[in-house]
């Protein structure tokens, strides 16, 4: 095999792991979260601006505000996760940058002084996060099922209402429950996706 990682890693975070649908009601902690994120936080963003933010919503009053906005099919297995986390994007990411990029402290103004830049940047670093997030969750021996199903206007209004963050996706975070998995859905060979020049 030519991967250095483990195979019994390699099961962990991608053969054996798939999208949980169903949840024990074992809780999630705050230090695993917090495990999670401080091995998550190494991977790479352009610019290392990391502009992924998580908002963990543990309450029930905090859940049903969420529930509201979610697709039908997604309303319950969100209502009964351990831990359902929104990832959104800052789209004010940048003025963190001189502290986070301090060699090039003038990438702040010259990249990212208009807002639309930041809003392309933000999107697509903090998605590259995201995955990145879902790993580490697997990592923890957990569960994630990211969800693209709910109304993302409706999120933002509800949680960010002054517009600074912008919801990517949500996911439910735990042990898996009974049938919590689809069967695995054929993936695309090498030979598929990769063309050598």
């Amino acid at each position: 095999m030519a991967l250095a990682l483990d195979p019994a890693a390699q099961d962990l975070l991608f053969r054996e792991a798939r999208t949980a649908n169903t949840f024990t009601d074992e809780p999630v902690t705050e230090e695993q979260v917090q495990a999670i994120y401080d091995l998550v936080k190494y991977g790479p963003t352009a610019f290392n601006q990391s502009p992924l933010r998580l908002t963990l919503l543990r309450s029930s009053e905090a859940r049903e505000r969420l529930l509201a906005h979610m697709a039908e099919g997604n309303v319950p297995k969100t209502r009964t996760a351990p831990l359902t986390a929104i990832l959104s994007y800052d789209l004010d990411f940048h003025e963190r940058l001189p502290e986070l990029f301090p060699h090039a402290p003038h990438i702040k103004d010259a990249f990212f002084a208009e807002e639309s830049a930041r809003e392309g940047a933000g999107a697509l670093n903090a998605t590259l996060q995201a995955g990145y997030f879902i790993l580490g969750v697997r990592a923890a021996g957990l569960a994630a099922g990211p969800m693209t199903g709910f109304d993302p206007e409706g999120v933002n209004k509800e949680f960010f209402g002054d517009g600074r963050q912008r919801v990517l996706l949500v996911v439910n975070i735990g042990k898996p429950g009974p049938d919590a998995f689809a069967p695995r859905s054929p993936r695309l060979s090498y030979d598929d996706v990769v063309t050598s020049l």
